[in-house]
């Protein structure tokens, strides 16, 4: 018992800063912006890829910078030419425009490197076991993953609440008029935003691209727990989208390791389901299986009983 709990608890810090790291870039471009950028996931996608195919040539060291500038230029440059012309019309075609370049992203990255999985392997500097517990060997690129996601969050907040850098982003959002008038090129700073935010979907990309498996599905697949961490959050909270993150995760690794039926459950509590009833067939399925659907299921409660998330203070 000690083991499963201990070694949930771990796996849900992983995971959970990896979802971080995935949702940071997100609440940073919507927090600023206003914009929720549906391509997200696809810009953690070409993370990969691009790191992947740098460490090809010169090693994982240089991807790890290389690859997300590479990705942050491109989010750039989709902001200069794409966003920036769409935004005069609305949240609507803002909207539109970011499905159809997920779409866009997905088939480039069919077109260049194949429908198959690519071998992207963690590099051998950090493939080796840090500790072990319970006779189970804990891999360093794992605490590598973690440190960068908590070094992540601490720059973010500290850029964003203690840095002139982000009170001029954080006023340019609810004051451009007079932020252009102190003579800062607000178009610039929004360029600036969803560029950063590119470039950490792209860090997150480069760190969990070897972690999970980097194939052109990557980016559906993980792009609607992205929403859900956000909305869980609070639509443009940092915190918010920290303990959310977290707490879903936990949520889904504790739920995995649970192998006894609804049924098994409430017989623990001195309740006997009616095994013939209508439904039996509820309370025969296993916890264990009902992880997947958990974070969408609390996202609907946190939605039912405080619409702004956990830690939210602007409306979606």
């Amino acid at each position: 018992m000690l083991e499963y709990i201990v070694f949930s608890l771990l796996n849900s810090l992983l995971y959970g800063m990896l979802l971080f790291m995935l949702c940071s870039g997100l609440t940073l471009i919507f927090s600023m912006m206003g914009v929720l950028n549906f391509a997200h996931a696809s810009f953690f996608m070409l993370g990969a890829y691009f790191a992947f195919q740098i460490s090809q040539f010169i090693g994982f060291w240089p991807a790890l910078v290389l690859a997300p500038l590479l990705v942050g230029g491109l989010g750039m440059l989709v902001e200069r030419y794409g966003l920036r012309t769409v935004h005069q019309y609305g949240h609507v075609a803002e909207l539109l425009f970011t499905v159809g370049l997920a779409f866009i992203i997905e088939e480039a990255v069919n077109l260049v490197w194949g429908r198959n999985p690519v071998n992207y392997r963690v590099p051998q500097s950090l493939d080796f076991a840090l500790f072990s517990m319970f006779g189970t060997h804990v891999a360093a690129y794992r605490i590598f993953m973690l440190v960068i996601a908590v070094g992540m969050f601490i720059a973010l907040y500290l850029v964003l609440t203690r840095s002139r850098l982000g009170l001029i982003i954080q006023a340019a959002i609810t004051h451009p008029d007079g932020v252009s008038a102190l003579g800062h090129n607000v178009p610039a700073v929004f360029m600036l935003v969803f560029g950063g935010g590119s470039a950490l979907a792209g860090l997150a990309g480069v760190i969990g691209g070897n972690y999970l498996i980097t194939e052109p599905s990557m980016a559906a697949r993980l792009g609607p727990i992205v929403f859900v961490v956000i909305v869980v959050g609070g639509m443009g909270s940092i915190t918010g989208a920290f303990v959310a993150a977290l707490l879903l995760a936990a949520l889904q690794t504790f739920a995995i390791g649970i192998q006894y039926s609804f049924s098994d459950l409430f017989a623990m509590i001195g309740f006997q389901p009616d095994a013939a009833g209508m439904f039996r067939d509820l309370w025969r399925i296993q916890i264990s299986h009902t992880g997947p659907i958990l974070p969408f299921l609390f996202m609907v409660l946190v939605l039912i009983f405080r619409p702004k998330g956990l830690m939210g203070k602007r409306e979606s």
